[in-house]
């Protein structure tokens, strides 16, 4: 069963989600809507074929920065200078480029207009953060996400070049100073790094800080520079 949202500010409980964790549909993707879902551990998903769908899954999909596995090869080409990192440079076109970018066997994409509109205003009014990597002036990878309670909500992230997604999301893990990066979903990419799935009840415990976490080396919010 799913809820029916209108102009309202409001969600329902997300235990009540179904197995797949859709929760809820239509609402708007205003700042305070947005707020609310991720305060809850909600976020939207949809594409321009449905109305706004709203997930909240019961196992979440995440990474602990200090259990961040860096495989020997990457290391080499981290320390090797190949990419350069900036923070919040250029949102825009990181998430242009996440909406764009040729994924294959992948039809279409998730990031609307609307969904654009809405994370551009999101970092706008300073809870959107984007990660980019450089290689010869050139944009050639990076990632985008929500900032709520000191965790990092991922939404998307792109690659122009081998390796340049994996080096964005090493960065962040390592610079960020974050609790815990929420990845919403599983695969193969991710699991490289060391994503588990943690319970719903676990993922809401850290994102209001009632759960202690074993890294001693979080120090707060992401470096705005």
């Amino acid at each position: 069963m799913f809820y029916q949202l209108d102009n309202e500010l409001w969600f329902p409980n997300p235990e009540l989600a179904d197995e797949d964790g859709l929760l809820a549909v239509g609402g708007d993707l205003t700042i305070e809507r947005l707020l609310l879902a991720y305060n809850n551990g909600i976020f939207p998903w949809y594409s321009d074929e449905t109305p706004i769908l709203w997930y909240s899954p019961h196992q979440r999909f995440v990474i602990y920065p200090e259990k961040l596995r860096i495989t020997k090869s990457m290391a080499k080409i981290l320390r090797s200078g190949t990419f350069q990192f900036s923070i919040n440079r250029c949102f825009e076109d990181v998430i242009e480029n996440c909406a764009t970018i040729n994924r294959g066997e992948e039809v279409g994409t998730w990031i609307t207009d609307e969904m654009r509109d809405a994370y551009i205003n999101m970092h706008k009014a300073g809870f959107a953060h984007s990660v980019e990597v450089w290689q010869n002036e050139n944009l050639v990878g990076g990632l985008y996400g929500i900032v709520i309670n000191d965790v990092f909500c991922g939404e998307s992230m792109f690659s122009r070049a081998s390796n340049a997604s994996k080096a964005a999301l090493i960065h962040l893990c390592q610079h960020g100073n974050f609790k815990l990066i929420d990845c919403q979903l599983q695969n193969d990419h991710l699991v490289s790094l060391g994503g588990e799935f943690i319970s719903r009840a676990d993922y809401m415990e850290i994102m209001h800080g009632q759960k202690h976490y074993s890294s001693g080396l979080y120090q707060g919010s992401f470096p705005l520079m």
